[in-house]
């Protein structure tokens, strides 16, 4: 779908797949070969394993449509590995993102707010939207439409592959106006590459350094209730927290505002609407909340 998922093919097989079968020709692939591959990390990073299982049938998948691979593909699931290796399940291989509770915003903004730079703008519009970062990060100005107050992300980016509309918050509309236009770029924010953004660690490592600040935690940093650092990703979650327990915003709202697919099979028929201008009023509280610290005074 894009350049940073395309980088997570070619490194998977790369580290995985190249050092048991990178020299052979795709017709002496066994099954033995790959299980060499995937019983190292069938455990300790299920998710890894699967989805590098699934590249490798593919790839397989496509010699044989090419003639250059006879018989079972090695590297099938379904009436062939699923008989040699346990089943993963889900929910060893989901991996939640450590997301910041919502009741440490008015703590971690201030905060925020005192660190310059591109990454720091980009995570700032990551916690106002409640998008995806790889989202933010390849935002392209001709998508932002002051007068109407909508960001309009293609389908092309998105994870589900369709339309995301997001509503433009005042905060969040304040916020762009204060980013840096670069000349000869449409980026939001463009990185040394021509045509490319900064990197998707910029806005980790922008929460890095402030995790080496002097906080009131006694200098552990911004973690969540397990002590793990937190990531850009998981301020969806806090978002989706806040909507939960502080709102009475429809469940369908918050998820849609998140991007996440609300219905489906004949059910999906009957949703129309992207519930817009609900959602312009659950992100205008969502900006209100982030934006305010514990006496009630802006921030952004």
């Amino acid at each position: 779908k894009n350049v940073k998922h395309a980088q997570q093919w070619t490194n998977t097989l790369a580290t995985y797949a190249a050092p048991v079968i990178g020299e052979l020709a795709t017709n002496q692939i066994t099954t033995e070969h790959v299980l060499d591959i995937l019983k190292p990390i069938w455990s300790s990073k299920a998710e890894t394993a699967s989805r590098d299982r699934n590249r490798i049938e593919l790839v397989l998948d496509a010699a044989k449509a090419r003639g250059l691979l006879d018989g079972e593909n090695p590297a099938r699931w379904r009436g062939h590995l699923d008989k040699l290796l346990p089943p993963s399940s889900k929910a060893k291989r989901t991996q939640n993102h450590p997301a910041l509770p919502y009741s440490e915003l008015a703590r971690f903004m201030p905060a925020l707010e005192s660190v310059e730079g591109q990454s720091a703008y980009a995570l700032k519009m990551a916690i106002l939207t409640a998008c995806r970062t790889s989202e933010v990060l390849e935002a392209d100005w001709s998508e932002v439409d002051l007068k109407t107050k909508l960001w309009t992300i293609p389908a092309v980016r998105m994870k589900a592959g369709k339309i995301h509309t997001v509503p433009l918050s005042d905060a969040l509309i304040a916020l762009l106006e204060t980013i840096p236009r670069i000349k000869g770029s449409s980026l939001l924010f463009p990185g040394a590459r021509k045509g490319r953004p900064i990197s998707n660690m910029a806005m980790l490592m922008t929460l890095r350094r402030m995790d080496q600040k002097d906080l009131k935690d006694g200098g552990k940093g911004w973690r969540d209730s397990n002590d793990k650092v937190i990531t850009a990703h998981g301020f969806r979650s806090t978002f989706r927290d806040w909507a939960a327990e502080c709102t009475p915003h429809a469940r369908e709202v918050c998820e849609m505002a998140l991007a996440h697919v609300v219905a489906s099979g004949a059910e999906a028929a009957y949703w129309r609407s992207d519930l817009l201008e609900k959602r312009r009023v659950l992100m205008a509280d969502w900006a209100d909340f982030v934006t305010r610290n514990v006496n009630g005074s802006a921030i952004i």
